[in-house]
C-alpha cells in the first residue's frame, strides 16, 4: 500500500504527527511520500492509493476555525480543479482548546474531499493541543485505517 501525505505546519506540531505516522505505517512495510501544501501540485492529490490531508486549525483571515492559511491557499488554488474520482480520503486536523473553534479544519478538509469527489476513508483524527505525548493516539489510528484500508481490497 502506498500512501500519499500532504500536509502543512508552522509551529512542527503537524510535521510530529505525519513523523510518528510514517514511522508506524514505514515500520509495517507501508511505503508513505510526503508533500507540504506550499510545495505540492494539484496532481499530488492523486498518488498512492491513498490520500491523507492533515492541517492544523487556524484564524485565516482573522476568523477563528479555518484551515492553515497555506493549506487554504493549496486547496483553493492549486488543488481547485482537482477530481479525486473516488480516492480513499483520510483527514488529519490539529487544533488548540483554547479557542472556540477547535479542530474545525477537520470540517474543511472533509469538505474539501467530498467537494472533489473523494472517498472518507475511516474517522478524521483529531489532535488538540500539543501531540508530544499523544503518539499512542496516532498509532492506533493509523492501525485503524490501515484495517479499513484492507478491508477494501
Amino acid at each position: 500500500m502506498k500512501v500519499q501525505v500532504i500536509y502543512t505546519t508552522s509551529t512542527g506540531n503537524t510535521e510530529h504527527v505525519i513523523g510518528v505516522l510514517r514511522k508506524h505505517l514505514e515500520n509495517q512495510g507501508t511505503e508513505v511520500s510526503s508533500v507540504l501544501a506550499e510545495e505540492a501540485r494539484g496532481e499530488d492529490l492523486l498518488k498512492g492509493d491513498i490520500l491523507i490531508l492533515a492541517s492544523g486549525t487556524w484564524n485565516t483571515g482573522g476568523s477563528e476555525g479555518q484551515l492553515h492559511i497555506r493549506m487554504n491557499a493549496f486547496l483553493k488554488g492549486e488543488a481547485n480543479d482537482i477530481d479525486l474520482a473516488g480516492k480513499e480520503v483520510a483527514i488529519i486536523a490539529l487544533g488548540d482548546e483554547r479557542y472556540h473553534f477547535t479542530g474545525r479544519a477537520t470540517e474543511h478538509l472533509i469538505q474539501f474531499a467530498i467537494n472533489h469527489n473523494g472517498k472518507l476513508c475511516g474517522s478524521p483524527l483529531l489532535i488538540v493541543n500539543d501531540p508530544i505525548g499523544q503518539e499512542e493516539k496516532i498509532v492506533k489510528w493509523s492501525d485503524k485505517l490501515v484495517g479499513v484500508l484492507e478491508s477494501k481490497i
